[in-house]
């Protein structure tokens, strides 16, 4: 398995597919956890502490066995741009991973998150909405997250009362943050959201990690209470 088979013995360990520069792997990293990641490029950037080149699909039914021993969780983000409005809009031609996606991760029957935009609602079961506000950011960026095997609750979330940047301009005092397309304000998201390592490709695919480390605390807790 290559590096996999690097990783050091820890307490909690997850799997992040699908995982471009790492937004997710830092958040579960700010847990507490050790994340290796998979994605079908090679991600020079990526922050987690294993990396490997494959289809993340394919990799997890090869493999169901050792991902059942070696991890404890499975993150996945799989490619947005099917239910994306823009890409509709473009007539863009994407793969639906969503389904393959769940079906791969229920072979191994560890508790997973399953992490898409507002377009995939209809195909996720009962997704919990996370945002920005939740969690101080100067960015609304509403992600939805399937989870299976365990139980996630949302924080509360605050009133949207702050205008966002139009899309392309740099945001002025009291504005949000809008980091999509060819967003200004790169320098202004990885401070928002500490992602100093992030180039403007990798934020516009991330998930903020305060996301993720909410999950992961909470996961850890349910995982915690489940062996007292």
């Amino acid at each position: 398995m290559g590096q996999a088979e690097g990783l050091a013995p820890v307490k909690r360990r997850v799997l992040d597919l699908y995982p471009c520069q790492g937004g997710a792997a830092r958040g579960y990293q700010n847990a507490g956890a050790v994340v290796f990641g998979v994605d079908i490029e090679p991600q020079p950037r990526y922050c987690g502490e294993g990396f490997c080149v494959a289809d993340a699909i394919d990799f997890v039914r090869r493999n169901v066995d050792w991902i059942r021993e070696a991890f404890h969780f499975v993150h996945a983000s799989p490619p947005c741009q099917f239910d994306s409005d823009c890409q509709r809009i473009m007539k863009n031609d994407h793969p639906d991973l969503i389904g393959p996606t769940r079906e791969a991760l229920e072979l191994t029957g560890l508790p997973y998150v399953i992490e898409n935009v507002r377009g995939a609602i209809p195909k996720l079961r009962d997704p919990v909405e996370l945002c920005g506000t939740m969690f101080g950011l100067r960015t609304y960026r509403h992600r939805y997250f399937e989870t299976g095997g365990w139980t996630l609750t949302p924080p509360a979330h605050p009133k949207h009362t702050a205008p966002q940047a139009k899309m392309g301009r740099a945001p002025k005092p009291g504005e949000f943050i809008s980091p999509v397309g060819n967003f200004s304000g790169v320098q202004l998201v990885r401070e928002d959201w500490n992602v100093p390592w992030m180039n403007r490709d990798g934020i516009r695919e991330a998930i903020p990690p305060a996301y993720a480390e909410y999950i992961g605390r909470q996961f850890l807790a349910q995982a915690a209470a489940d062996a007292a």
